[in-house]
């Protein structure tokens, strides 16, 4: 794609924006510059949490207070709705994943950085198949081998001819690879879609304004900002419940496997 005004072209951003070399000659090809974040990002994350709850106080404040917010709202708004008497086993896991995925896609809009770690396809995957691990462990264990397999491909009042010629095959292939699949590209997806048009938008802003300065080109490019401006703020709107969709569908997979009656 590419916008001619006068003599000089621009090109919008493209793929490039996601191809990172390694770090130095010679590093390996998987030390990257996201992978550098990421790892930044946890740690920056336990240092947060470790500020928050480290010294509880009876009546919380500062960090502690941010800190049970944020406990608070994954507890009631994911852990219980979804898993019951059995919440408060799995904060650990809910809560964790929660704040790295928002901290990590926060990182987009954090200047300097802006560059939302779960754009890159990986990231996401390794979350997905985390959870799938352990939705189908959790499902064997408590329903045994024969009686997961059985409650996954013939629900009750199915007839056993269809489900076992229809029902069954599409159940295996929805559990075992479209449904972690759609988890992890959901997440990926609209963190990739959101940092090129932000990228888009400002370059061709930054094109209009600065290099490349016009009387006809101007108002484009103020638009350009303005809708630069806009989109940042809803980007984080999306970041924000990417990071609670992520989680929430995680919980609701734990509790179908702990649960296999509901």
């Amino acid at each position: 794609m590419a916008i001619r005004l006068a003599d000089d072209v621009f090109r919008a951003p493209g793929l490039e924006l996601f191809d990172f070399p390694p770090l130095w000659s010679g590093a390996p090809f998987w030390l990257t510059k996201p992978v550098v974040m990421a790892v930044t990002g946890a740690f920056l994350l336990c240092a947060l949490a470790w500020a928050a709850f480290a010294k509880p106080t009876l009546v919380p404040r500062g960090m502690q207070n941010a800190g049970e917010i944020v406990y608070l709202f994954i507890r009631d708004q994911v852990a219980r709705p979804f898993l019951g008497k059995d919440a408060d086993r799995w904060m650990p896991l809910l809560l964790s994943l929660f704040c790295l995925i928002l901290l990590w896609n926060f990182m987009g809009v954090i200047p300097g950085i802006q560059f939302p770690i779960n754009s890159h396809i990986a990231f996401p995957i390794v979350f997905a198949l985390a959870a799938y691990v352990i939705k189908i462990y959790l499902g064997i264990r408590h329903q045994g081998l024969v009686g997961y397999f059985r409650n996954l491909m013939f629900p009750p009042g199915l007839p056993k001819a269809l489900a076992l010629v229809l029902y069954a095959p599409l159940e295996l292939l929805y559990t075992f690879v479209t449904a972690p699949f759609t988890h992890a590209v959901r997440l990926f997806a609209n963190m990739f879609a959101g940092h090129l048009l932000l990228a888009f938008f400002s370059a061709a802003g930054f094109w209009l304004l600065y290099e490349h300065p016009t009387v006809a080109g101007a108002p484009v490019g103020l638009l350009s900002v303005a809708v630069a401006v806009a989109m940042t703020g809803f980007e984080m709107f999306l970041q924000f419940l990417q990071a609670f969709l992520f989680t929430m569908l995680t919980a609701m997979y734990i509790g179908g496997a702990l649960h296999p009656e509901h």
